[in-house]
């Protein structure tokens, strides 16, 4: 049984945690290259300009692999033969260096230490020459080279059995060695000659190699037109194919565009991507929902423009027919008694003031509604104002049988209001309470505050309404009733003008219905 067989795995794991670094390292590598992967995906998707750059990489990386295929297949195909002496040259070089290593001092190594014996140093010599001999008759032989040894002026002091010049002119000699290996593609059939300084028979000498070099059969690849136009090609056929979806959906959009353009609001067009073309989509869509809201609020206007001149026209006409029809009557003494004129004449006064009042009220709105008003704010405790205006409609209310029931905090609450205009708004909501409430009933009033807000409720019991009817009570010239005109109720415009005041203050106002209580609130701001 091993010594470790009583050890727990986990505790063999942490006594050799080197066996596993390699792979730890490993894994850490491939989470780090996936998480580099989707960040640069994630960047990539959110902007056209990469896309385009990464698209045309990858084309141009797929026509430049393509070249260089097609290049070697059709390179391979077309293969032409070349003569060429090059190596031939070489040869002659070889040669050249091989006897000229020969003849070099350091040929046959020895002891430079060591002094050498005139016998000993004859025999290295002798040695020399003779393994220099042997290997000149076999490359003017095999290969028919001519070989000479000169001294520094040029004169042959030593040459192979096929060779006829006494001398050389060294000069020329070298330049025309010179000139032949500048050549880069030896392609003529002409002599080359090899030089080099070496040491013969203890004095300097030069190493003259020549011959005709052999020629060399090699093939050189062809070359054809069809790998750089099939690169061409392929690069705008993948361009073209991988920008195709992108293309659509900017043709997609531009159709979608043009929709809209031609009044067509309720067209949307998808958003596909969350690049600049995924963006430019939003703005459309967003661009459409403004234009359809603004068109529906100019038409709503324009509506609502027509119903306030045909409301006006119908109000205005009413009072002005009956207060006409008197007026003649007065004006052709078609009455019998002094009273009944007076009576004709009051009612055409009290028609009179009804006309006066509903211009009042439209003058009013027309100038709340464009603001045309400057509030002249002050701060005042909304607690005192109320009980000052509920202790004025005291009196009316005990003589229609209605209780006015209080519930207003001690805590001083200060707004910053335009007094007069505010006492208008509270006015309208506890006169329509009065007027429209059961006899015997209660107007409950009670104020309270949240947060930063103080909030104002008079509520009274009223019939039920339906939910369109709450939500067009403050529109002008609306009436729960519709055979309710100005002779039985108001102008219409009480609640609208008091809408128009609490907004002006930045305030809001509203109502709800529970129990069968109808409660208006105004929620104004604390100073």
């Amino acid at each position: 049984m091993s010594k470790y067989s009583d050890i727990h795995p986990q505790s063999r794991l942490n006594r050799f945690p080197f066996t596993w670094f390699p792979f730890n390292l490993l894994r850490g590598l491939i989470l780090f290259a996936m998480d580099l992967f989707r960040m640069l995906s994630g960047q990539v998707g959110r902007s056209l300009r990469l896309q385009l750059m990464v698209t045309f990489a990858f084309c141009l990386a797929a026509s430049l692999i393509f070249y260089s295929l097609s290049s070697a297949i059709f390179g391979g195909i077309k293969q032409e033969p070349v003569i060429d002496y090059e190596s031939g040259v070489q040869r002659i070089d070889n040669a050249a260096e091989n006897m000229a290593r020969i003849l070099s001092d350091d040929y046959h190594h020895y002891n430079e230490t060591e002094k050498q014996s005139p016998e000993a140093q004859a025999l290295i010599e002798k040695q020399r020459e003779q393994e220099f001999t042997e290997q000149v008759q076999r490359e003017s032989s095999s290969n028919r080279y001519k070989i000479m040894v000169t001294d520094l002026s040029g004169t042959v002091i030593y040459k192979s059995p096929n060779t006829a010049e006494t001398s050389i002119d060294i000069h020329k000699t070298i330049r025309s060695s010179m000139d032949t290996r500048r050549q880069q593609n030896l392609t003529r059939r002409q002599e080359a000659s090899s030089l080099y300084p070496v040491t013969y028979k203890t004095k300097p000498a030069y190493l003259y190699v020549s011959g005709i070099p052999e020629p060399n059969i090699s093939y050189k690849r062809g070359e054809s037109p069809f790998p750089m136009v099939g690169a061409f090609i392929l690069f705008i056929v993948l361009f073209y194919f991988v920008t195709q979806k992108k293309m659509r959906y900017i043709e997609e959009l531009a159709g979608g565009l043009i929709t809209i353009a031609t009044g067509n609001l309720n067209s949307r067009v998808p958003e596909r991507s969350d690049d600049e073309l995924g963006s430019l989509a939003k703005n459309m869509n967003l661009m459409a929902e403004k234009l359809q809201l603004k068109i529906e609020e100019e038409r709503r206007a324009e509506r609502l423009k027509n119903e306030l001149v045909t409301n006006v026209s119908h109000d205005l006409r009413t009072p002005l027919t009956l207060i006409i029809g008197y007026l003649r009557l007065l004006n052709d003494r078609n009455y019998e008694t002094e009273q009944q004129a007076r009576t004709y004449l009051s009612i055409a006064y009290n028609k009179s003031e009804k006309l006066n009042s509903l211009i009042n009220d439209l003058f009013m709105y027309t100038k709340l509604t464009h603001q045309d008003i400057p509030l002249n704010k002050e701060g005042i405790a909304l607690n005192d104002l109320l009980e000052q205006l509920l202790e004025e409609f005291v009196t009316p209310a005990e003589e229609q049988q209605v209780i006015l029931s209080r519930h207003i905090p001690k805590e001083k609450l200060f707004v910053s209001i335009d007094v007069d205009q505010m006492i208008r708004v509270f006015e309208n909501l506890l006169g329509n309470a009065l007027k429209y409430s059961p006899k015997p009933g209660v107007i409950t009033v009670s104020m309270i505050k949240e947060q930063r807000y103080g909030i104002v409720r008079i509520g009274n019991k009223a019939d039920e309404l339906t939910e369109q009817e709450l939500e067009q009570l403050f529109e002008r010239f609306f009436r729960v009733d519709a055979s309710r005109s100005s002779d039985t109720g108001g102008s219409g415009l009480g609640l609208a003008i008091a809408k128009s005041i609490v907004e002006a203050h930045e305030g809001s106002i509203g109502v709800e219905q529970k129990d069968g209580e109808l409660v208006f609130y105004i929620r104004l701001k604390l100073a």
